[in-house]
C-alpha cells in the first residue's frame, strides 16, 4: 500500500479531510460542445475509469461544473463507494447567479452527481453583474443552510472580486478560490495567494502543468532529477512538478485532469513525499530558464 493512499489534509477552514492533491474534469470545448449539443460523449469509459483510478490512488477531491458536460461521468465513477469518503466539487456559470436560478443549477448538479449533497459549490466566473454575485451569494448560503452544499468557493476572481464576494458572505466564510496557477504561472503568488493565506481560504489550482508544458523531462533539471532520486527514489519530472505544490503550501491543492488511467496513477505518486525547500528553489530556477524569470515576490 502506497504512503499516499491515506494522506489527507484539512481543506481550509472547514471540517473536511482531502487528499493533497484532486482531479479536474474538464476536457476542452472539442469535448464539451458534442457532449451538450449532440449528447456525444467520446472516451466516456476511458475518462471514467481514470476518475476511478484517481480514487484507487488515494485521491479523493473531484472538481467538475455544470459547464464541463462530466458531472455524470464523475456520478458514475464514484457509484456504490462510501459517499462521505468522496470530496466533490462543482461549479455553477455566471448565467445562474440569479437567486432561484442557481438554486435549479445546484439541483441539476445533485441529480447529475447522484448525490444529496456537493461539498464545494463553487462560481464558476465573475459576472460583471456585481448584484447578480450577490444574489448568487445569498442563494449560496441559503443552499448551506438546506444541507445540499457544505463550503462556498469561487473561480476565476481577481483578489479585489475575491474580496468583495468575501464581505457580501453573512452567515458562512469563503472555503476556497480556483485559479490557474503552476510553475510556469505564477502571478497568483503576487497577491491573492498571500490572501488567501492569511484568511484561511484553500487554492484549487487548474492547469497544474501549465497546460502539459511541464508534464516533460526537459522541464526538469537533469541533476535535480539525481539529487531527487538519491534523497525520495525514482520520481518523474511530472511528479516533481506536482509535488512542488505540497512542499511549498499547505493550502495549496492542484488538480490536474482526469482522462488517461494511467497519467493518474503517475501523477498520485507526487502524493506521500516532499522536497526540501533547496530542491524547490532548484526546481523554481531550472523551470525559469524556460519560461523566463518570475518576478520573485516578497515572502517575508
Amino acid at each position: 500500500m502506497h504512503d499516499q493512499l491515506m494522506e489527507r489534509v484539512r481543506f481550509a477552514r472547514t471540517e473536511a479531510q482531502v487528499s493533497p492533491m484532486g482531479v479536474g474534469t474538464y476536457y476542452d470545448f472539442r469535448w464539451i460542445a458534442p457532449a451538450k449539443i449532440l449528447g456525444i460523449k467520446a472516451g466516456r469509459q476511458r475518462r471514467v475509469e481514470a476518475i476511478k483510478a484517481a480514487i484507487a490512488s488515494g485521491i479523493n477531491l473531484i472538481d467538475s461544473a455544470e459547464l464541463y458536460q462530466s458531472e455524470p461521468l464523475v456520478a458514475e465513477a464514484i457509484k456504490g463507494m462510501p459517499r462521505e469518503e468522496i470530496f466533490l466539487a462543482t461549479k455553477v456559470m455566471p448565467l445562474h447567479f440569479s437567486y432561484d436560478s442557481l438554486i435549479k443549477s445546484c439541483e441539476r448538479s445533485l441529480r447529475n452527481l447522484g448525490t444529496d449533497y456537493i461539498d464545494l459549490y463553487q462560481m464558476h466566473f465573475p459576472s460583471s453583474n456585481k448584484n447578480r454575485i450577490k444574489e448568487g451569494i445569498r442563494a449560496m448560503e441559503h443552499l448551506v443552510d438546506q444541507g445540499k452544499i457544505r463550503y462556498i468557493g469561487i473561480s476565476n476572481f481577481t483578489l479585489a472580486q475575491t474580496e468583495e464576494a468575501v464581505s457580501w458572505l453573512k452567515k458562512y466564510p469563503l472555503s476556497s478560490t480556483q485559479m490557474n496557477f503552476s510553475l510556469a504561472h505564477r502571478n497568483i503568488e503576487k497577491d491573492l495567494l498571500p490572501y488567501c493565506r492569511e484568511n484561511g481560504i484553500a487554492i484549487l489550482a487548474y492547469f497544474p502543468l501549465g497546460h502539459g508544458k511541464l508534464a516533460g523531462t526537459s522541464a526538469v533539471n537533469q541533476d535535480l532529477m539525481k539529487a531527487i532520486e538519491n534523497q525520495h527514489g525514482k520520481k518523474t519530472a511530472t511528479q516533481i512538478v506536482l509535488n512542488w505544490f505540497m512542499s511549498k503550501y499547505e493550502f495549496v491543492f492542484p488538480i490536474p485532469r482526469a482522462s488517461n488511467p494511467d497519467h493518474v496513477k503517475e501523477n498520485a505518486g507526487a502524493m506521500g513525499w516532499q522536497m526540501t525547500p533547496e530542491e524547490v528553489e532548484m526546481l523554481e530556477r531550472s523551470i525559469e530558464k524556460i519560461r523566463g524569470p518570475f518576478n520573485p515576490v516578497d515572502r517575508s
